[in-house]
């Protein structure tokens, strides 16, 4: 037991840097790491990772919030959304064969990646020019990140924050919306939803979408996780092992996301999805044979 809480602690730090660097709760490795490392059951898994998902997300929203890499009012309108939705989503898994939760996230995961994929060999490669040219004045939201070190993204996120139109921000909210149910469903904190819909929706850049989605994540998992607690569906030792390592993970993911190219970003958030959705149907194919 101490052998399997020292390796979840380790992995957490993993699923940490993750998080922070991407703007997803982790839940994607949480969820096929509880069903295989530990042997939970499948709504066991999703409750677990909800629970270990909310220190995750509060750790890495600190550090963008520090750093400016996030807009909050866009965030705060995704989760206040999310959370309506999210004990919906966990009543209809609590109803549900566990093989139906697993591949309904499995799918949702599958299909982020593939149009993760798509854009990013759509869009063209990041020339060296901008990143050596002066950052723009008055850059808008749906203009690229100007430069790769902390300040353009800095100047980027007070300027999008103030040209968010209410549009944008019903926009959020329906995202949120949408996200809640997935979250509360599948056990994930959301933000493979909704980094790709604040890129295609709302045109958000990469180094702000993982930040602002962090500050949704933090509030849809709240009222998943206290609903699956209600049920006694939380393995709350296997969560705080986790959260041991991801807590600390979060900060550092966070003060790196500036650092990394656009693109970059992208192509690493496609690998975090991809392999999440394999790992999740070779476990479930695995209990059938």
């Amino acid at each position: 037991m101490v052998i399997t809480f020292i390796a979840a602690a380790l992995l957490g730090v993993f699923i940490g840097i993750l998080s922070g660097l991407l703007g997803v709760g982790g839940g994607t490795i949480m969820v096929p790491m509880y069903r295989l490392a530990f042997g939970m059951s499948a709504l066991a898994s999703t409750a677990t990772s909800l629970f270990t998902i909310i220190p995750t997300s509060i750790s890495g929203v600190i550090t963008h919030v520090r750093n400016k890499t996030c807009v909050p009012k866009l965030g705060i309108a995704m989760g206040l959304g999310g959370a309506c939705t999210s004990p919906l989503g966990v009543w209809l898994a609590s109803i549900s064969p566990s093989w139906a939760v697993m591949v309904a996230a499995a799918i949702v995961i599958g299909y982020s990646a593939f149009n993760m994929v798509k854009k990013v060999l759509k869009a063209p490669r990041e020339t060296p020019a901008p990143a050596s040219a002066p950052a723009p004045g008055e850059p808008t939201a749906s203009a690229p990140a100007p430069g790769e070190t902390p300040a353009p993204a800095s100047a980027d996120a007070s300027a999008i924050s103030q040209s968010i139109s209410s549009k944008q921000l019903v926009i959020g909210v329906l995202i949120g919306l949408v996200t809640g149910v997935a979250s509360g469903y599948v056990g994930l904190g959301g933000g493979f939803l909704m980094v790709p819909l604040m890129l295609a929706w709302i045109g958000m850049p990469m180094k702000l979408a993982s930040g602002t989605s962090l500050i949704g994540i933090m509030l849809i998992a709240i009222p998943g996780a206290i609903s699956q607690g209600l049920l006694g569906n939380i393995d709350y030792l296997a969560g705080i092992a986790t959260a041991i390592g991801t807590i600390p993970g979060a900060l550092v993911g966070a003060r790196f996301v500036t650092r990394v190219p656009e693109r970059t970003l992208r192509i690493l958030f496609s690998i975090f999805l991809g392999i999440g959705a394999v790992l999740l149907v070779v476990k479930e194919v695995a209990l059938f044979v």
